[in-house]
């Protein structure tokens, strides 16, 4: 059974989805101080909020029992991202949810900006009728420049073109070819400064967008430049904005998002003539209300299922719509991992990993992030997840690598894996039968069809008769069934290496008898 808990005001949609859970319960507790979140939050598997919960590393560290923290829209501001990977916690948001919305509602800011609707509105309301006061500009013909041109931005492109704007984007991590697609040209920060009408803000927030509007990048502006930010407050120099609006430099702004929120009463924009302010309205339509609650809680509760963990932010390989394609691949790796710290003699402290086949040769990051939670959750004290493998892996010095010519197998869509450790190394190959079933099909030199599943013994012996008749004896004698027994070697007379699943667990007894007799040369019980 999983708690939850859901510290900001969430659609009814979401709350009437996580009532109809039977895995789970819930409890809704909005306006949570600080203090009072760090108290119950140990309670809980996940943490669903909006933008109103800071969770941050005290937060983080007070819930020992975190898994998930679900983000009910797209920034991830309010959140420690970095602190919460190292602790292993999922962080997920909704990007899709409000796209629609935050888009439609930048074109009502560009036209009420540009048509000075709010205060034409107000002038009317107090009896006045001043025609002449609040002449605009139209949208057409204007130069629209987006910095950032992700999903959001894509779609107020698409928009603003229905209305004969040109559209020019700054995003270095977008292609020439995705903007072509969208009629939409690429050019530098700069050039879009000197070029664009209007410039909208749809950026994610970082060290290197934060204040990306200045004092510097404004001077840069066309004069009579006007603003829109829909997007992050800390992506604007109030004071610098503030003085450009009152020299003129910016004819008009509109703000849905402030650095604070909400925002004092001495922030240098409020009240300003020429820009208009909306209380952070991107997302508030009934409609991605309704699905980004809905979605938060569909992805919160597969995460915790370990069914899905589409839309995490921090997951150290991209998570899309065919992770159940990928997730099988990423529990072969994982038995691999764990079989191969318990058969090594000694630390491991390399990881060579080879993929062949269509199905596993893109998948080196997802792979090597299963293959390491498998080794580390045998080694680490901490609680080891998709999340913290890759960290863990790196503060304990141990490297992975992609290679080639490893196995001599020539089963489809198989995974081989070589570690080593001081003065020895191993290789071990897996697939899935089926697509969907593990097997462990080379060990080193030995050939085998091994089900990786349950309470294992893992047996080297000298090759001579008797000693399964004198090792199934043993077990029988104490009650232990056999479920399979594999067997491999590789010459004749050499050593054997046997896996055999059990449908019980063994006595300390019972091992010490088997490990006592004369052809035994290596023991070890796995529980996978």
């Amino acid at each position: 059974m999983f708690r939850i808990l859901v510290s900001d005001k969430l659609g009814q949609e979401g709350i009437a989805r996580l009532e109809q859970e039977k895995g789970c319960e819930f409890d809704m507790h909005v306006g949570l101080s600080h203090e009072q979140l760090l108290e119950i939050i140990p309670s809980y598997d996940a943490l669903i909020v909006r933008s109103g919960t800071q969770v941050n590393a005290a937060v983080l560290a007070a819930g020992r029992n975190l898994k998930v923290v679900g983000r009910a829209g797209i920034g991830v501001d309010n959140v420690d991202v970095a602190e919460a990977s190292q602790r292993g916690v999922i962080v997920m948001n909704t990007p899709q949810a409000n796209s629609v919305a935050t888009a439609e509602h930048t074109l009502a800011l560009m036209l009420a900006m540009c048509r000075h609707t709010a205060k034409a509105h107000a002038s009317v309301l107090k009896g006045q009728w001043e025609r002449s006061a609040f002449t605009g500009i139209q949208l057409y013909r204007r130069v629209l420049g987006l910095v950032g041109f992700g999903r959001i931005a894509r779609l107020v492109a698409h928009r603003a073109r229905a209305f004969d704007m040109t559209v020019v984007a700054y995003d270095p991590y977008v292609s020439v070819e995705i903007a072509q697609e969208t009629g939409v040209q690429l050019l530098d920060l700069d050039e879009l400064l000197g070029t664009a009408d209007i410039i909208s803000l749809h950026t994610s927030m970082s060290p290197e967008t934060k204040n990306i509007i200045n004092a510097s990048t404004l001077s840069k502006c066309k004069d009579g430049v006007m603003l829109i930010n829909p997007s992050r407050g800390k992506l604007v120099d109030d004071s610098a904005l503030a003085e450009a609006v009152k020299s003129g430099k910016v004819r008009a702004a509109a703000i849905d998002v402030y650095r604070t929120e909400p925002p004092a009463a001495d922030h240098p924009l409020i009240g300003l003539p020429g820009v208009l302010h909306t209380p952070h309205l991107g997302a508030s339509t009934e409609e991605a209300q309704r699905d980004v609650a809905l979605q938060i809680v569909e992805q919160v509760l597969d995460a915790l299922k370990g069914l899905d963990f589409r839309n995490s932010v921090n997951m150290p390989f991209s998570v899309g719509p065919n992770f159940h394609e990928v997730e099988p691949y990423m529990d072969l790796a994982c038995k691999i991992g764990a079989l191969q710290f318990h058969m090594a003699d000694g630390p491991i402290r390399k990881i060579e990993l080879e993929l062949k086949g269509e199905a596993v040769e893109d998948l080196a990051r997802p792979i090597a992030t299963g293959l390491l939670k498998g080794l580390l959750e045998y080694i680490s004290a901490d609680s080891v997840n998709y999340i913290n493998a890759p960290t863990l892996a790196n503060e304990m010095g141990i490297s992975v690598s992609q290679t080639h010519g490893l196995s001599g197998s020539d089963y489809t869509n198989l995974v081989t894996c070589r570690v080593e450790w001081d003065g020895g190394e191993r290789i071990i190959s897996g697939t899935l039968f089926g697509g969907e079933h593990p097997r462990i099909v080379q060990v080193s030199k030995y050939h085998l069809d091994v089900e990786p599943e349950g309470t294992m013994l893992i047996m080297m012996n000298q090759d001579v008769p008797g000693v399964i008749g004198q090792v199934g004896t043993l077990m029988g004698e104490h009650g232990v069934n056999i479920a399979e027994w594999r067997l491999g070697r590789a010459e004749k007379g050499d050593l054997a290496l046997a896996f055999i699943n059990l449908d019980s667990d063994l006595s300390d007894q019972t091992l010490a008898a088997i490990e006592a007799l004369p052809a035994i040369h290596k023991l070890k019980l796995v529980r996978l």
